[in-house]
């Protein structure tokens, strides 16, 4: 389809904002929405195929309205990139109860919400592609990332599923792992860290914070060249289920795979020790 239809979450800045002018630039029409809607005006302009609506993602019945002004706006939604998240540095111990929560309500709800008030129209058009911003956190877990990556470990699971549900229906569905991009993720206007700190992390999440302080804006990711790569995928006629981004994410995804394969092998037999035995076949 030439001219697309974009709704992206999370597009007042980041990966999102430039997703949606590289959108806009090649002619299509998007649907940017963020909390402040006027931050997409300041940034893309007025512009005809650019239609900014106001959506916090934790409120089921704010993402429902959005999406109604967008079909009535352009009459369809072929692309919708779930975008919407932050992050949350600190050891699982660290994280209170409230500060899961709150990461939950935004990286997973919202996710959630957003598709429920998307699918609808993408079913009934018999076409559609749902890509979901994962992390390479998502794909294998980090100390000092294990809540946040838990919420984007769950981005995983319900892209799998959906994938295999919206297939029959012409729907397609894409779990994107971007690695280190120079982007402000690491900024504090996406990064919170856990109020508590306990001094046995020190070692292990301690040494994370100082990663984390020492890679912001030296991350090896260019955030323009992935926006160009998310049009590619949204433009293909089979994507991917899962696509990882940057050349950290495809080298940690290697690792993690031999690593599996070692843990396959080294106790392999103790796995299939726990079927029931099976029955000798009966003599003729």
């Amino acid at each position: 389809m030439a001219n697309k239809v974009w709704f992206i979450t999370g597009a007042s800045r980041g990966f999102g904002l430039l997703i949606a002018r590289d959108a806009l630039a090649r002619g299509d029409s998007v649907v940017a929405a963020a909390r402040n809607p006027q931050a997409i005006v300041d940034a893309l302009g007025v512009h005809p195929g650019l239609l900014p609506v106001q959506l916090d993602v934790t409120r089921e019945a704010a993402a429902a309205v959005a999406v109604q002004a967008a079909l009535e706006r352009f009459g369809r939604i072929d692309v919708l990139v779930n975008n919407a998240g932050y992050g949350i540095l600190g050891a699982v111990e660290e994280t209170s109860a409230q500060e899961v929560r709150r990461n939950y309500e935004t990286n997973v709800f919202g996710l959630l919400n957003v598709s429920r008030a998307v699918l609808p129209a993408m079913r009934r058009q018999r076409s559609g592609h749902v890509i979901n911003i994962s992390s390479l956190g998502g794909y294998q877990a980090y100390q000092g990332w294990g809540v946040y990556g838990s919420t984007k470990f769950a981005v995983e699971g319900l892209s799998e599923a959906m994938a295999q549900e919206l297939a029959p229906l012409g729907v397609h569905v894409t779990v994107v792992e971007p690695g280190f991009f120079r982007t402000d993720f690491l900024d504090a206007s996406s990064l919170t860290s856990t109020q508590a700190r306990i001094d046995d992390y020190e070692a292990t999440v301690g040494a994370m914070r100082t990663f984390a302080a020492g890679a912001n804006h030296a991350q090896p990711g260019d955030p323009a060249r992935l926006a160009h790569a998310m049009l590619t995928l949204a433009d293909a006629a089979q994507p991917p289920m899962r696509l990882q981004l940057g050349s950290d994410a495809v080298a940690r995804a290697y690792e993690k795979h031999r690593q599996v394969e070692r843990e396959l092998a080294q106790w392999r037999d103790l796995a299939l020790s726990t079927d029931f035995d099976q029955p000798l076949p009966q003599a003729a």
